[in-house]
């Protein structure tokens, strides 16, 4: 019999589910060991039903909303008949459910009674998982081999008590174990609190509602993503980017191409047509794939929806095997953020044609991943691993957002007083790289206010010579002033040469081709 669903009782239970995946992700912040988490904040939690159903993700990065479902499917395959309380499971291998090696899931089943309700789920970006290259995130790596230790889905503790073997084999294998394991006991440290209040849950509504809330949660954000579709123009749109290289086969561009197919309310996103995967390593797993394409159209909806599975259910994502967003062994995936990244601006790309006075322009193209690491005189190790960012690309109504993650990341930046304490480095500056975003507002650069882009060159943003190539705004260095005669002649000269009737939606040519020469 279907229960009733008070819709008080439902949205108290909805907030509190959330609030427990929230206060996973505060634990995790505030007992973790490593400058990617405790800093970057490289990672997410999340609760799932009894079945492995993502119910709620905490405030943490988007980059991570395909990843727990298919991580729990693999949890479910291997386990399903062989789960008791006080069980926790450990997994990384990207080609059974993970993403790439770094990123280790910890998932806690939750019981009541002896009947297991539901999970508590965690996945951590961990500084360094062995491999050849210390912080096991190098770009450059050509199998999935070299890149450090795979986890398959495996028992961490068994009933309570822990796999020493298996965290044996961790410890001799890393570079850093004592840092490792302190991350691990935060995540297993967001399990313990995530049992505890959802105990006091089902104490409070019992576990027959709390199974019905917790269904009904997943619905709720399904009948919510259903109808936002449905307001949304029909039809068909394709968007094509490309990436440079991968850094082993210079040169040879890998073409991203994605189609939008939506009929109601749901939506196909299908990267078919997509390179096959490469050498290098930047190959997407399947999850990090519906990761990008749900961050993108989860972009254009309303922001109350819940993030969890219902979403999901509205949104088919293809991608064929094999192919970069999609690879298959031996692929090589450490750096797979950097192909994540620029999937994402290819959905905009194609969403941008659907809305365009709803969508951003693509930005920074993703955080590029920093690992040093070496040793102390003593031979001891260190590893230093950190996400530089750029700025999000200018929105319809607004400037872009400079000094900010991607979107798909959501990270946040070390502090340099602590990476100097920390580690065996000196950092000589922390500054905004001159001609890495727009300047002076948004819009057709040449209808720009003069006095905004001089403002962003005197504050070492734009450099005087992008001031005339890209906005016509010629700049009298020695006076630190616009040249307004010299600006309206340049705007003049530019207009005349482009020959736009419309402000083009993409625009390969660089205007200042003697420093793309440089480059």
């Amino acid at each position: 019999m279907r229960e009733h669903a008070d819709p008080i009782v439902f949205e108290l239970f909805k907030n509190a589910i959330f609030s427990i995946a929230d206060e996973m992700a505060l634990t995790v912040f505030r007992t973790t060991y490593s400058g990617v988490l405790k800093d970057n904040m490289d990672y997410s939690t999340g609760f799932a039903d009894a079945e492995g159903r993502l119910v709620a993700q905490g405030l943490t990065l988007p980059g991570h909303l395909g990843s727990v479902p298919t991580a729990m499917q693999s949890i479910m395959r291997h386990f399903r008949d062989d789960m008791h309380p006080g069980d926790v499971f450990i997994m990384n291998d990207p080609f059974d459910g993970g993403m790439h090696l770094p990123d280790i899931f910890v998932f806690k089943p939750l019981y009541h009674e002896g009947e297991r309700i539901a999970f508590a789920c965690t996945v951590c970006h961990h500084g360094d998982v062995g491999g050849r290259v210390a912080g096991s995130n190098a770009s450059d790596s050509t199998e999935i081999y070299a890149e450090g230790l795979r986890i398959p889905p495996l028992k961490l503790y068994d009933k309570g008590k822990p796999n020493h073997t298996l965290l044996s084999i961790i410890e001799k294998n890393v570079r850093l174990p004592v840092q490792l394991f302190g991350d691990l006991r935060a995540q297993l440290a967001a399990c313990h609190i995530a049992e505890r209040q959802f105990a006091e849950l089902v104490a409070r509504y019992g576990p027959q509602q709390t199974r019905y809330y917790m269904n009904e949660t997943v619905d709720y954000a399904e009948r919510l993503t259903r109808a936002a579709l449905e307001t949304l123009p029909d039809g068909e749109w394709s968007f094509e980017d490309w990436i440079d290289d991968d850094g082993i086969d210079y040169g040879k561009p890998i073409r991203l191409f994605v189609t939008l197919r939506k009929r109601g309310g749901h939506m196909v996103v299908d990267w078919t047509g997509t390179a096959p995967q490469v050498k290098g390593a930047i190959n997407n797993t399947l999850s990090y794939t519906k990761a990008a394409s749900y961050t993108g159209v989860r972009s254009v909806l309303p922001q109350g929806i819940p993030n969890n599975e219902g979403v999901f259910r509205a949104i088919e994502v293809i991608c064929p095997p094999g192919t970069v967003g999609n690879g298959v062994l031996p692929a090589a995936c450490a750096a797979r953020g950097l192909t994540g990244f620029r999937m994402t601006d290819c959905m905009f790309g194609a969403l941008a044609m659907m809305l365009p006075d709803r969508v951003k322009a693509a930005g920074d193209g993703g955080n590029t991943g920093i690992s040093i690491g070496g040793y102390y005189a003593d031979r001891k190790p260190f590893v230093y691993v950190d996400f530089t960012c750029g700025a999000w690309g200018a929105r319809p109504w607004a400037d872009g957002l400079d000094g900010n993650s991607h979107m798909f990341a959501n990270m946040a930046s070390h502090s340099i007083e602590v990476t100097e304490l920390e580690h065996p480095i000196q950092l000589l500056a922390y500054e905004f790289v001159p001609d890495k975003a727009g300047a002076g507002g948004w819009g057709d650069p040449l209808e720009r206010d003069p006095a905004a882009v001089l403002r962003d060159v005197r504050n070492e943003l734009l450099s005087p010579a992008r001031a005339r190539a890209d906005y016509g705004v010629v700049v009298d260095t020695g006076r630190w002033t616009v040249d307004a005669a010299a600006t309206g002649a340049e705007r003049a000269r530019i207009r005349a040469a482009r020959g736009w009737r419309k402000v083009p939606t993409v625009q390969r040519h660089d205007p200042l081709p003697a420093e793309r020469s440089k480059a």
